[in-house]
């Protein structure tokens, strides 16, 4: 199979999301260039760290994420990108407006408003984590600055054109999309860090239930995950790099941690 990639620009992610491939995106998506295919997706596309990272395209591209939130905002960046902006002129970066966004069901509110309150929480939030937010404070410009923000977002809406968006469990997405020009990158959370995300749409089970379902696949996969024995264990015959990175979220010492990248099909 021939590779048929298009070029298209990177843009920036619209908001932090904890694991986001900060310091591994290059490395993925120079991989990810390396494998012909035709269609590209991405079951756990989180705030897009790999996504909307990549510097060419095939033909078919495909975003899913079970977190109905993240689904909608790029469905709104996608379809309602006007309107939107719109709506975060009147948001400002307070303690008090964050802890009633926080307080709000998601359900309860329109899409615009959902794609609104969650790109909020997701920026103010510390680490960009979503399963315990907390209001993260710093002694720089407010993190939620609407004249910075919206040229990022126009950049998003621009790159969204004819992608795919799912909202679909991981397995569910596999199966619709699955096909030997597929290639599949995935980024569940990572090995006893379920609980940085909404744990009832992943939890430490789902771990072997995924490794399951690529063991069936016709198309390729790349998986970015956490260096620990379990996850070895549940890929035996996978191709598994090991790389050294390291981190500082909101501490003045960095932490070097080992990953890994498995790939199959």
């Amino acid at each position: 199979m021939q590779r048929m990639f298009a070029p298209v620009p990177p843009v920036p992610t619209p908001a932090p999301y904890v694991g986001g491939k900060r310091l591994l995106a290059k490395r993925l998506a120079l991989r990810i260039a390396e494998i012909p295919h035709r269609t590209y997706v991405e079951p756990f596309v989180g705030m897009g760290g790999v996504f909307l990272r990549r510097s060419l395209k095939p033909e078919c591209e495909v975003m899913n994420d079970a977190n109905g939130d993240v689904a909608c905002l790029f469905r709104i960046l996608q379809r309602h990108f006007e309107a939107f902006c719109d709506m975060l002129k009147w948001q400002l970066t307070s303690r008090e407006h964050f802890e009633r966004l926080k307080s709000t069901p998601a359900e309860s509110l329109t899409d615009l408003e959902r794609a609104a309150r969650f790109l909020y929480l997701q920026r103010i939030s510390f680490g960009g984590k979503v399963g315990s937010r907390s209001f993260g404070t710093n002694h720089r410009v407010a993190r939620f600055d609407v004249p910075r923000l919206v040229p990022i977002l126009e950049q998003i809406h621009a790159r969204l054109a004819g992608v795919w968006i799912e909202h679909l469990d991981f397995e569910a997405v596999i199966r619709k999309w699955d096909h030997p020009d597929t290639l599949f990158y995935l980024d569940p959370p990572y090995w006893a860090c379920e609980h940085y995300y909404v744990a009832s749409l992943f939890g430490p089970a789902d771990h072997a239930r995924l490794a399951a379902c690529l063991r069936g696949v016709n198309g390729r996969w790349i998986m970015s995950m956490n260096d620990v024995p379990e996850i070895r264990a549940l890929y035996p015959d996978a191709r598994i790099e090991t790389t050294d990175l390291t981190y500082s979220v909101g501490s003045t010492s960095p932490k070097s941690v080992s990953e890994i990248i498995v790939s199959g099909g």
